[in-house]
């Protein structure tokens, strides 16, 4: 039996490569996942312990991620890009995750190893910053860390995809299931805290 239906010809989500891994992989090629998990675990390993400043923590969650996808395969269907959805259980997780325990400051350069393959944490470097990035250009890597740290949640999560994943405002919003406009101003907002933290700790 298909696993698409009559819209399937108009859906713009086929043409995601991603999407067509998924695809196989619900037709029974094992092989798809692991393409797609290599391509994707680092990224969601990253983003985790960015959120949350624990290593053995962020292991834990980047797995269940995709645990979740593999379960999720004989129902799934292509109603947004697989990056979109992979970040949106990423962050569920990570949210539920910091909600029941103190978070850590973290050192964002420090790397660590996940299967013998070291995972760097570093700011990007953009030729052409975003508005929204200008902040992180401007002040020293140590004052950074500490303040994305104490953003509160869904600013922290809106400030990591957007600087570290380069996602677009739409994604984003459909990563935290909010509006456009409900991300311009969790980034809007994060951007004034930013300025005040990094202000404090410029004078202590």
């Amino acid at each position: 039996m298909s696993i698409l239906n009559s819209d399937d010809q108009s859906n713009p989500y086929l043409s995601d490569p991603d999407v067509l891994l998924m695809l196989d992989f619900q037709k029974g090629d094992p092989a798809a996942f692991e393409t797609l998990m290599k391509r994707y675990y680092k990224r969601i390993l990253n983003f985790i312990f960015r959120f949350l400043g624990d290593e053995q923590t962020a292991d834990d969650l980047t797995q269940e991620v995709f645990i979740r996808v593999y379960r999720s395969g004989s129902s799934y269907q292509p109603r947004a890009k697989v990056q979109t959805w992979l970040f949106e259980i990423a962050k569920n997780l990570s949210l539920n995750e910091s909600r029941r325990r103190k978070r850590k400051i973290i050192s964002l350069e420090e790397p660590f190893e996940v299967d013998d393959n070291e995972v760097k944490r570093q700011i990007a470097d953009h030729n052409i910053p975003s508005p929204d990035q200008d902040i992180l250009f401007q002040e020293n890597q140590a004052a950074i860390e500490v303040a994305i740290n104490s953003l509160p949640e869904n600013q922290r999560a809106v400030v990591l995809l957007r600087r570290y994943e380069d996602f677009s405002y739409e994604e984003i919003a459909k990563t935290m299931n909010c509006s456009v406009s409900a991300v311009k101003s969790l980034l809007s907002r994060a951007r004034e805290r930013l300025k005040v933290l990094l202000a404090d700790i410029r004078h202590q």
